[in-house]
C-alpha cells in the first residue's frame, strides 16, 4: 500500500448484514486495507425470515483468500442479546471495537393503508432498534478507549419519502436522529457518527432498479465513502451523505430565518407564509442548541 493510501491496520470493524450486497463490499474494501472485520449476517431472506449461516462464512473465506483477516457472526441485530453477542464476537476475536457499520436491513413494503404491525415491527427492529442494540455495547468500549467510528445506513426513502415504505422510511429517518445525537454525545470521546443514504443495485433493490440505470449502481461504489467515514482521519460527525454510482453528496437539514411576532396569531401565520418559507439566508444548525439559538435574536 502506497504512503498516500488510507489504511486501517489493526482497526476492528463490525459490519452488520455483511453476507452480501453493500455490507460485503464494505468488508472486502476495509479488509484489503488492513482492517480486522467481523462479518455479521443472519443469512435471512429479504423480508427477514429464515437464516443461513453460510452467508457470513462465505465472505470470511473471500477475505482470507485475499490475505485479509475476518471472523463470522450469525447473531440477529434485532434483540439486545443479539447485539451484545455481535460485539462480544469482536472482543473475543480481536479484543476491541473501533468501528461499527450498521448495515443490516429487511424490506416489508406495503402502502400505509395496508400497513400492519407484522409489517411494521420487524422493520423497526432490524433497522432502527438493531442499530441501538449493536452500537450501545460497542459504545461502552469506544468511550473507554477514547476512539470510535459509527456509520449507519439511512435511505432517501426516509429523508425524502417513497411510496409504500412508511415502516422503512420511518426507521431510516430515525437513524438520522440517532446519528445526530451520537455525534453530540461522542464528541469528547473522539467518537464520530455519520450516516449514508445509498443508491445501489442489491438483492433488496433489484426489483426496483433494473436495466441500464441499475447497471451503473454497483454496491462497491458506495463503499469508498463508508470507508472514509470509518477512518481515523474522518473530519465530520453527525452528517448524512447521499452516495451511489460514483456520486457522493452532502445532505443537510436547513432552517429558514422565519417570521416573528410576539403575540403570534393564527392569521399571522397565514398572512406571512411567504416569509416563513423563504429559503433565502437559510441556516444549517449542527445540533439542538444551535437551532434554539436561532430564536434568540427575536427575543431582545
Amino acid at each position: 500500500m502506497s504512503t498516500d493510501q488510507l489504511g486501517y491496520d489493526g482497526k476492528v470493524v463490525i459490519i452488520t448484514g455483511a453476507g452480501g450486497g453493500l455490507g460485503r463490499q464494505h468488508a472486502l474494501l476495509l479488509a484489503s486495507r488492513g482492517a480486522l472485520v467481523v462479518i455479521n449476517d443472519l443469512g435471512g431472506s429479504i423480508d427477514g425470515s429464515g437464516s443461513d449461516k453460510g452467508a457470513a462464512e462465505h465472505v470470511v473465506d473471500e477475505i482470507k483468500a485475499a490475505g485479509g483477516e475476518a471472523v463470522a457472526d450469525t447473531n440477529s441485530v434485532a434483540t439486545p442479546e443479539g447485539g451484545a453477542a455481535i460485539v462480544q464476537t469482536a472482543l473475543d476475536a480481536y479484543g476491541k471495537v473501533d468501528v461499527v457499520i450498521n448495515n443490516a436491513g429487511i424490506l416489508r413494503d406495503k402502502s400505509f393503508h395496508n400497513m400492519t404491525p407484522e409489517l411494521l415491527n420487524p422493520v423497526l427492529d432490524v433497522h432502527l432498534k438493531g442499530a441501538f442494540y449493536v452500537t450501545q455495547p460497542a459504545w461502552v468500549v469506544m468511550r473507554e478507549q477514547g476512539y470510535g467510528r459509527i456509520i449507519s445506513t439511512s435511505s432517501a426513502a426516509g429523508v425524502f419519502g417513497n411510496f409504500g415504505q412508511t415502516n422503512y422510511g420511518a426507521a431510516k429517518m430515525g437513524l438520522v436522529g440517532f446519528t445526530r445525537v451520537l455525534a453530540a454525545e461522542g464528541a469528547k470521546y473522539n467518537i464520530k457518527a455519520n450516516a449514508i443514504a445509498p443508491l445501489a443495485l442489491t438483492r433488496m433493490t433489484e426489483n426496483l432498479m433494473g436495466g441500464a440505470f441499475g447497471d451503473k449502481l454497483a454496491p462497491g461504489l458506495v463503499s469508498p465513502l463508508v470507508a472514509y467515514l470509518a477512518h481515523e482521519d474522518c473530519p465530520v460527525s453527525g452528517q448524512l451523505f447521499s452516495v451511489g454510482g460514483g456520486r457522493v453528496a452532502h445532505v443537510f437539514i436547513a432552517e429558514t430565518q422565519g417570521y416573528f411576532k410576539e403575540d403570534l396569531a393564527l392569521e399571522d401565520v397565514r398572512d406571512n407564509w411567504g416569509t416563513i418559507t423563504d429559503q433565502e439566508g437559510f441556516a444549517v444548525p449542527a445540533n439542538l442548541p444551535e437551532e434554539t439559538a436561532m430564536f434568540l435574536p427575536f427575543f431582545k
